[in-house]
């Protein structure tokens, strides 16, 4: 029931910036943390940056400072703005979200993933 769905990948070049967009199925504010992470080809997944549902985002030492995590609460979606990309920022990038079941567990959801090229 849960979806996410992650857009605005492509191809750029060093030094440009691009803008990524996960949609949900319900409000942001139903989980108790979302955020992004990637994975490039032949590496593990790694965090990028996580949004709490209250509280600061936190950021991987490699984007700080470089990629912000946003949202808009009316249209469920959560941003990762991305900016002075680098070659090694190339990956898969991929919406995460966590949420409650009501019996104290958590149930973590995964969106398909958006690649992001970024050339020489």
């Amino acid at each position: 029931q849960v979806q996410l769905v992650e857009s605005g990948g492509g191809l750029v070049q060093a030094g440009e910036s691009l803008r990524l967009s996960c949609s949900t199925s319900g409000s942001i504010f139903s989980f108790n943390r979302m955020g992004w992470y990637r994975q490039a080809s032949g590496k593990e997944r790694e965090l990028v940056g996580i949004m709490p549902r209250t509280g600061s985002r936190h950021y991987a030492e490699s984007v700080e400072g470089r990629f912000t995590i946003a949202r808009d609460n009316a249209k469920n979606t959560m941003y990762l703005l991305m900016n002075n990309l680098k070659p090694e920022d190339t990956a898969v990038y991929y919406c995460n979200a966590v949420r409650e079941d009501g019996t104290g567990q958590f149930i973590e959801y995964w969106g398909k993933g958006t690649l992001v090229t970024v050339a020489s």
